[in-house]
């Protein structure tokens, strides 16, 4: 079966993404930001063993470690930037992980693991922002942050970064509401830790000490962290987001003070390598967003050619793909399309999937009667359960497909009362694909090409592999505006098939 849909029981306390911190920001001038470093202990026999054993579901969670020349440069590059940390002298002391996923996301755990996605390394523009991000992370492990953090390790999916609390609104802070929130999390690839802001200013100082250390250009840091906010508003406003900071990150403030704060530090006169030629040849040739062989995502389309399956997301709704599931949200209801273990009974799997949404010991979710029904000649059972979460009332509903004697999918969603309809239209679309429906999806790929005399920013947009917002794609992929000049003989990135 595909990684996308393995089970998997997750150990991830210590887990950071500069993701999450990106959106939230975090400021200068503040006590804790100013506060003396928390000293440096070396990577113990004990953060080793369970680095260790995080380490294989941490890379099932995010669709495995890439390999390659691309992998084998970001390693290289994260050792060298991980020995300025203090935590050990030893190159071979870190893994250093480049992860076949289509979220921005990097982390780093005790015992020396530090973990980038395909898809943030393609945001970087040049060496120094891919050492600087690391650093970022090995600085997290470093001032022991985990240890401090303010609240227990949460998943988020790109709504709660972006901005909607349709959770929050529609789920309350109830036991439910948290545990029904947290079933509909599983697979999203974004694992969080509420670190401060002290905490992110820290591992920000600590990434620049990094850069300079080791001989780059320690403005990379603010740079990267505006790549990062450019390509967060443009998601928003490509999805529809509404401009509302989280409820977890409200604390924090704005993404451009906290890049102000890092060009601050490094100092508008630093200097250092960037490497910037180097990089972009090294990771030309990277698959982009989303991997075939974990479905594809196509504005409110999912086709998973492996899978031999496609259905639609309702108009309104957007999709973010994960290994093992894919989440689905919007104003008015969310979800997630994903699996479980299947014995040839839909009524049983159904009521399997509403008691994997309550904790052990908890009263399970009584969906009452189960409807059959055939969609797109494929057997189908679904109910839909109104539960009381404590703020709100909600109706929770699985709709499950038979695919073979052995193999069944199901959708879980979660509206407001009386909301459920607003997916039918979803459940119905769900439909088997042809072999050649399935063999014409193709991956987009990141090429690096040279520009020539000639070349300005819109005839280079009009080459990206998408037909939506292809100029607005290609300026925050490159660091550029709209004003931007283009000179022969410049590295560009570009977005192809």
């Amino acid at each position: 079966m595909p990684s996308k849909f393995r089970h998997i029981a997750l150990a991830t306390a210590g887990c950071a993404t500069i993701l999450a911190s990106s959106a939230c920001g975090s400021g200068a001038a503040s006590a804790q930001a100013t506060a003396k470093p928390t000293p440096v202990q070396a990577i113990s026999a004990r953060d080793k063993a369970e680095g260790a054993k995080a380490h294989p579901q941490l890379l099932a969670e995010f669709g495995g470690a890439e390999t390659g020349p691309q992998a084998t440069y970001v390693e290289a590059v994260g050792k060298n930037i991980a020995v300025q940390s203090g935590l050990s002298n030893a190159r071979g002391d870190f893994t250093v992980t480049l992860l076949n996923s289509p979220v921005n996301n990097a982390f780093a755990i005790p015992g020396g693991y530090i973990y980038v996605t395909r898809q943030l390394v393609a945001l970087m523009n040049n060496e120094a922002e891919l050492a600087g991000v690391l650093g970022h992370e090995v600085g997290h492990v470093a001032a022991r942050h985990a240890s401090k953090r303010q609240s227990a390790a949460t998943k988020n999916t790109i709504i709660g970064v972006l901005g909607s609390v349709l959770a929050g609104a529609v789920l309350g802070n109830s036991q439910v509401g948290q545990v029904l929130q947290r079933g509909l999390l599983q697979g999203s690839q974004l694992l969080t830790l509420r670190y401060s802001r002290g905490q992110e200013t820290e591992s920000d100082n600590l990434g620049i000490d990094y850069l300079r250390r080791a001989g780059y250009d320690p403005r990379a840091m603010g740079t990267v962290l505006q790549s990062l906010a450019n390509q967060n508003a443009l998601d928003a406003r490509l999805m529809g987001s509404n401009s509302q900071v989280p409820a977890w990150a409200s604390t924090h403030p704005d993404p451009a003070s906290r890049v102000r704060a890092a060009l601050t530090r490094a100092g508008s006169n630093a200097s250092g390598v960037t490497n910037r030629d180097t990089f972009l040849t090294r990771i030309s040739g990277m698959t982009y967003g989303d991997d075939p062989k974990q479905g594809i995502v196509e504005g409110r389309q999912f086709t998973h050619p492996d899978l031999k399956l496609a259905y639609e997301a309702p108009s309104g709704f957007y999709m973010m793909n994960g290994t093992r599931a894919v989440a689905i949200n919007g104003q008015s209801g969310r979800g997630q399309f994903t699996t479980g273990p299947f014995s040839g009974d839909l009524d049983a799997y159904v009521r399997g999937a509403f008691g994997g949404l309550t904790e052990q010991g908890q009263q399970q979710i009584d969906p009452g009667q189960i409807n059959r029904t055939t969609i797109n000649s494929l057997p189908a059972a679904y109910a839909t359960a109104r539960v009381n979460t404590g703020q709100s009332t909600v109706d929770v509903t699985v709709f499950a497909y038979q695919f073979g004697a052995d193999q069944a999918f199901h959708f879980v969603t979660i509206t407001p009362a009386g909301g459920a309809a607003v997916f039918d239209g979803m459940f119905r679309s769900m439909r088997r694909i042809s072999a050649a429906e399935a063999a014409a999806i193709k991956p987009r790929k990141l090429a690096v090409i040279t520009a020539r005399a000639g070349d300005t920013v819109q005839s280079l947009a009009s080459r990206m592999a998408y037909t939506d917002a292809p100029l607005d794609r290609f300026l925050v992929l490159n660091g550029l505006s709209a004003n931007s000049r283009i000179a022969a003989g410049q590295k560009i990135k570009l977005i192809t098939y």
